[in-house]
């Protein structure tokens, strides 16, 4: 096990990335997105993505080179064109855009298609919550759950993540959650380590429980409330896929491998001006609901955990397994 500072981990991608054929301000890009998933507690999106991501933008299955662009199409809306390349340069300009907006129209709107992995939705809605506004991000994966009562995945694992601000524009609230029961980057990494995963995680190709990450990752995810957990895949699929013109989960290639053609998902994201809704005391008022939950022993505000672990990851740095190091510095090579 290594343990690598944040600036090394950051360095470390880029330089991974650069040399898979991706220009330098996509991987700077994709570098701040991973290191702020390790920062998070997120292994899952973070450095245990480079392998696949290097080996993608390798095989073209990313383009390392596209470059995302932006349309305003209406005062309120904003449509950008991720162009097959890395989610988060086309994720960039969304956040650059959709604070101005939402300031002037009360809400923005903003669809992203031709996209790829987004990572911990949960950074993204974060970053407008600092600037006091509340956010919502949506968005749909490649196919891993089934419908309830169905066999085949038809939706992906569809993360959901909202952030809202508190006074002095800190967030103070973040959820970000997959409509699986567990994400399946944690599956991913459990084969990585060669570790079993947990029993009612996940369904092998014939519907059985497995504790196999193999033959999880073949079969289809268990989802998070049933019924209910398909039904909100579905909302997640018509917001991020339909209404932006992505490919659907089920036309989706996967987010692991560098075969086949690109992803194509979407993301579609909210953005609200708690002032234009409650006055001046909107923010306020969030943080005197989040002042109950925090007043109770044992509860936790979600996110809450977030400032600590950045502080921690920040100035002891990030461990990482020694396989892992080998494996990004042989791919492209």
């Amino acid at each position: 096990m290594a343990r690598l500072s944040v600036e090394q981990v950051h360095g470390l991608v880029v330089e991974t990335l650069v040399r898979c054929k991706t220009l330098p301000a996509n991987a700077e890009s994709v570098a701040a997105a991973l290191v702020g998933a390790e920062l998070t507690g997120q292994a899952g999106h973070g450095l245990r993505r480079v392998p696949s991501y290097a080996a993608q933008a390798m095989s073209g299955k990313v383009d390392g080179h596209a470059v995302a662009t932006a349309e305003q199409r209406a005062a309120a809306t904003l449509a950008v064109d991720a162009a097959h390349g890395f989610a988060y340069p086309a994720i960039d300009l969304a956040v650059d855009a959709l604070p101005q907006m939402a300031k002037a129209c009360g809400i923005a709107l903003c669809g992203v298609t031709r996209s790829h992995h987004c990572g911990v939705a949960g950074l993204t809605v974060e970053r407008f919550a600092a600037e006091g506004l509340v956010a919502m991000m949506f968005a749909n994966t490649p196919a891993a759950m089934a419908p309830w009562g169905g066999s085949t995945a038809v939706f992906g694992t569809n993360p959901i993540a909202f952030a809202a601000p508190t006074v002095g524009g800190e967030a103070a609230v973040v959820i970000d959650v997959s409509l699986s029961k567990v994400a399946r980057g944690k599956i991913m990494a459990a084969r990585q380590r060669g570790e079993a995963i947990p029993e009612g995680w996940a369904l092998d190709a014939e519907g059985a429980a497995t504790t196999d990450p193999a033959a999880a990752l073949s079969g289809t995810m268990v989802p998070m409330g049933d019924a209910k957990g398909t039904a909100l895949a579905l909302m997640v699929e018509l917001l991020a896929a339909s209404l932006t013109g992505a490919n659907t989960a089920a036309e989706a290639s996967s987010f692991f491998d560098a075969e086949g053609p690109a992803p194509g998902v979407g993301q579609t994201l909210i953005v609200i001006d708690p002032a234009c809704i409650g006055g001046d005391a909107a923010v306020a008022r969030i943080g005197a609901l989040l002042a109950t939950i925090d007043g109770q022993d044992g509860a936790r505000i979600p996110g809450a955990r977030r400032k600590a672990l950045r502080e921690e990851y920040r100035r002891d740095g990030v461990d990482v397994d020694d396989g892992l190091l080998k494996e990004i510095d042989q791919v492209g090579r």
